[in-house]
């Protein structure tokens, strides 16, 4: 798993804080297949406004990406970080700056199981632990179902938006995740809901 990138330190013991948990690729940015090159990242509409108002409520932001590229060789870590960079340029010009990034590298026809690649929540649990995190009251978001099962275990609540893949992936996606267009409609279900947690229902 990819290191976090911090940019804040975590809270004080105790005042652990819920999290949305953003797939990156069709979520935040333009869906380009194995994408490598910064100047492919484009924000998807709204996207900025709704992680403001995010943040502002109290959210951490934290990336969860797999990025299966690198393991098959389609392009390089140093690709990645690029990418990764150029994101972070395009968000801060905007206001906006994530609390982490989190990627995994793997893929298991090349490197065999991990416990990071989503569904597996390595991720969000070492984000948890080093930014002080509430996973039962945190939220999971992005366009694949993959994404938001992280949920069904730690606890929280997921969203599929119908952006990059997820008009393909909505049907026969668990009852308990609901579904909205774009991360701008994700923010205000999530603001409106609050921090509260329901309960999962298998």
């Amino acid at each position: 798993m990819g290191d976090p990138e911090h940019r804040e330190g975590p809270p004080s013991p105790g005042a652990l804080r819920p999290a949305v948990f953003l797939d990156r690729d069709g979520t935040l940015i333009r869906e380009e297949k194995y994408l490598a090159d910064p100047s492919g990242v484009a924000l998807l509409p709204g996207v900025s406004q709704a992680l403001r108002r995010l943040r502002n409520a109290g959210f951490a932001l934290v990336v969860v990406t797999n990025q299966s590229g690198i393991a098959r060789g389609l392009y390089t870590l140093e690709d990645y970080h690029a990418v990764a960079a150029r994101l972070d340029e395009i968000l801060a010009g905007e206001g906006v700056a994530m609390d982490a990034t989190c990627f995994c590298s793997h893929h298991p026809d090349v490197d065999g199981p991990c416990g990071c690649r989503k569904p597996a929540t390595g991720m969000h649990r070492r984000a948890a632990r080093e930014l002080g995190l509430d996973l039962a009251r945190s939220w999971f978001v992005g366009d694949r179902a993959r994404d938001v099962l992280p949920a069904r275990e730690l606890g929280g609540r997921g969203i599929l938006l119908r952006t990059g893949y997820g008009a393909l992936e909505e049907e026969g996606l668990g009852g308990e995740f609901q579904v909205v267009d774009g991360l701008p409609e994700a923010a205000e279900l999530i603001l409106g809901e609050g921090t509260r947690r329901l309960p999962f229902s298998p």
